[in-house]
């Protein structure tokens, strides 16, 4: 199950060229047998995917959850103490359902300021760390400063540039598929 904002549900773009989809595609191609729920919402806040997550965890019981989730906070300016407890707390609600956990990570323009830049990015570190998970630092890594992979809002990747988003979840992603697998 991918829990992430906008840029996961695929914004700008058809639900085909979305990542999400674009990796059950993959799955497929490599004989991986999971389905993929993308139960991303634009807009959405760590708050906001905290307080859905539960219901989602009892109607999907996925065997592993992408986490991808903050980028609206930091937009918004909120403090990065609370983006770490919700993260840490979605983390500890999926592993209580019996989902693997991956935590795919944003970083903020400098504008924000440098400590807040090196805070926002260092609390997906932190709750990787102190939660033993797997982390995708940079949702955006390898193009985040390439204009041409973005919509024009300069915020949202286009379809071309969900390849490359794919190739960066898919390169933590799969060594947790045969975990995942073997568990149910």
């Amino acid at each position: 199950m991918v829990w992430g904002d906008s840029l996961s549900a695929g914004y700008g773009l058809k639900a085909e060229e979305a990542w999400p989809t674009l990796l059950q595609t993959r799955l497929e191609t490599e004989g991986f047998p999971h389905r993929v729920v993308n139960a991303s919402v634009s807009g959405e806040t760590s708050a906001g995917g905290r307080s859905r997550l539960p219901a989602a965890l009892n109607t999907h019981k996925p065997d592993v959850v992408i986490i991808e989730l903050g980028a609206n906070d930091g937009l918004r300016g909120l403090p990065t103490k609370l983006l770490a407890a919700n993260l840490d707390a979605m983390v500890s609600e999926a592993r209580k359902a019996g989902s693997k956990i991956l935590l795919v990570g944003m970083q903020m323009p400098p504008n924000y300021g440098p400590a807040y830049t090196r805070s926002f990015s260092a609390a997906y570190a932190e709750v990787a760390r102190t939660a033993g998970v797997p982390l995708v630092p940079f949702l955006l890594e390898g193009f985040a400063d390439r204009p041409e992979f973005f919509l024009s809002d300069g915020i949202h990747p286009t379809a071309e540039a969900q390849f490359r988003v794919l190739d960066t979840v898919w390169a933590a992603l799969k060594p947790m598929l045969g975990q995942a697998t073997a568990k149910r």
